[in-house]
């Protein structure tokens, strides 16, 4: 199937409160495009430079959205465009992002990452640390960011009964607190994720094939 019959194909199955981030990460400019003129435009990539370069050479209506770890000193490459950030794993790394946003006279938007996977992750914060973030004072002198919710990745397992515990645990955590974002699911469990809440997914080879085109 083309990227047009694919994008038609999940966005048929989107309920109309969740929003489709198409994961472009590794694809070439010529994928993109192909999507965009679908209508896709909100869209997804994992590494700073690669995203800087699609940036550079895409129509400037496209939501960039920064899914994948991000360091603190690559924060300057993005913060004149980007969308949204989904990981955040580290308040040093709000605080280097609300510095670059004043820099734009921008307010970014961000995700705070939460560690729900059973199995050993990198990256996120524990339900506990987020709450003592949300709660400090630290945060409200962070004038230009704005936390929009949370992210979270579900354990890498055919049991989908533990896959849909863990997005509930997300989702019954995010209820607590007025946000509007709850970014769960990828290509093989976003179904998994919307039934349990999710208001964003994040999808890539569904979308643009297991390899690059």
């Amino acid at each position: 199937m083309s990227i047009k019959e694919n994008l038609k194909r999940i966005s048929d199955t989107l309920p109309e409160n969740v929003t489709l981030v198409a994961v472009s990460k590794t694809k070439p400019i010529s994928a993109i495009e192909e999507a965009y003129a679908a209508g896709q435009r909100v869209f997804g990539e994992n590494k700073v430079q690669e995203m800087v370069e699609k940036f550079e050479a895409l129509p400037k209506d496209i939501s960039w959205h920064l899914i994948g770890h991000l360091q603190k000193n690559k924060v300057k490459y993005i913060a004149p465009f980007v969308h949204l950030i989904h990981g955040i794993d580290s308040f040093s790394t709000l605080k280097e992002i609300n510095k670059q946003a004043k820099k734009h006279d921008r307010i970014i938007s961000c995700l705070l990452q939460v560690k729900i996977a059973e199995e050993e992750t990198k990256f996120g914060f524990s339900i506990p640390e987020v709450r003592n973030i949300l709660a400090s004072k630290d945060l409200v002198e962070l004038k230009n960011i704005a936390i929009k919710g949370f992210m979270g990745m579900a354990s890498f397992t055919d049991n989908t009964k533990q896959i849909a515990n863990e997005f509930q645990t997300l989702k019954s955590f995010f209820d607590e607190f007025q946000l509007q974002i709850l970014s769960m699911g990828m290509s093989g469990d976003y179904k998994i994720a919307i039934k349990n809440g999710s208001t964003m997914v994040r999808v890539g080879s569904s979308i643009f094939g297991t390899r690059n085109l």
